[in-house]
């Protein structure tokens, strides 16, 4: 059986271990942990990581991956999964997508271990983390007040990826080339392979969101033979493309349409009004697809993103 070590702790097979990697102090002096969950089953078999937090502001990821920790929902009959339910305790700790500095955990990567502080966080992923795992699911959630439906975003260019995307099996697969610098692109790099999962919005709790979460995590561990599992399956469509709708004028933004529905180019998505009830100006689709992404602010500005729209992979 392979050797695995993190942090220079070695977890035996058939091991349960909780390692705890100090990364620096508050100002406050407090120290700061990264605490990570391992569950080792007997038999030998795949690595998966399961990540929650990485922007910490976006909650239903880190209550995704906490649910599976505290009801023992996910134990694997072989291989081994790594969860960590909290990346960036300095994100979650001020409700803030990045770190003191402003900087995004998720543009750090490879990272350093005398840079910033997402830097050296990004650094231990990659050194300790990375190396020993075959595949990965990070969950993350839309933006301030953006929500997206329970969707999975991959390189379609990752074939690999694509197999583990459609056995995770929920309503949206979308084709999301891998960005520089990122968690994803420098697992990738090392031949690992890590879906984003995406739902709801950050700062606030979607239940639906982090049941899809734990659903999808489920069926993909029984796709890899990790577990046994009976969640069934979401229709799941592939979006080969998708654009956000925007405010053509600012004002108050009424939606017309729901998130996951499916839209046909010339629908009337939303209207945005003036205050006052003389302006009405309609939010038209430009092509036929599904809502994958919707703006909850009532109140908009001209060029805010409004709808997001994603056309299906017709291949």
């Amino acid at each position: 059986m392979k050797e695995m070590v993190i942090n220079g702790v070695r977890i035996r097979p058939g091991q349960t271990l909780n390692i705890e990697i100090a990364i620096a102090r508050l100002p406050t002096h407090t120290l700061i942990d990264l605490p990570i969950f391992i569950k080792r089953a007997k038999e030998d078999g795949p690595v998966v990581l399961i990540s929650g937090g990485v922007h910490g502001d976006e909650i239903n990821g880190i209550v995704a991956v906490k649910r599976m920790l505290e009801e023992d929902l996910i134990l694997p009959k072989k291989g081994t999964i790594i969860f960590i339910p909290l990346v960036n305790v300095y994100g979650f700790l001020s409700n803030s997508r990045t770190f003191p500095d402003g900087r995004d955990l998720n543009r750090s990567f490879p990272g350093s271990k005398k840079g910033s502080l997402a830097s050296q966080i990004a650094f231990i992923l990659t050194n300790e983390i990375i190396p020993i795992i075959d595949y990965g699911i990070d969950f993350h959630t839309g933006g301030r007040m953006l929500s997206n439906y329970p969707q999975v975003r991959i390189d379609y260019r990752d074939k690999k990826v694509l197999e583990l995307a459609k056995a995770f099996g929920t309503h949206f697969i979308l084709n999301s080339p891998h960005i520089d610098k990122s968690f994803r692109k420098e697992a990738y790099k090392h031949k690992k392979h890590i879906m984003v999962y995406e739902g709801g919005e950050s700062m606030r709790l979607d239940d639906y969101a982090v049941e899809e979460a734990v659903a999808g995590t489920k069926r993909l561990l029984t796709y890899l033979g990790m577990m046994d599992n009976d969640a069934p399956a979401k229709e799941t469509i592939m979006i080969s493309e998708s654009s956000w709708m925007r405010a053509k004028i600012s004002g108050i933004f009424t939606s017309t349409v729901r998130l996951g529905d499916a839209v046909k180019k010339g629908q009337i998505l939303a209207k945005i009004s003036d205050p006052y009830g003389k302006v009405k100006v309609p939010v038209k689709c430009t092509t036929n697809g599904f809502i994958v992404g919707l703006n909850n602010n009532p109140v908009v500005n001209a060029g805010d993103a409004l709808v997001h729209v994603g056309k299906v992979d017709n291949h």
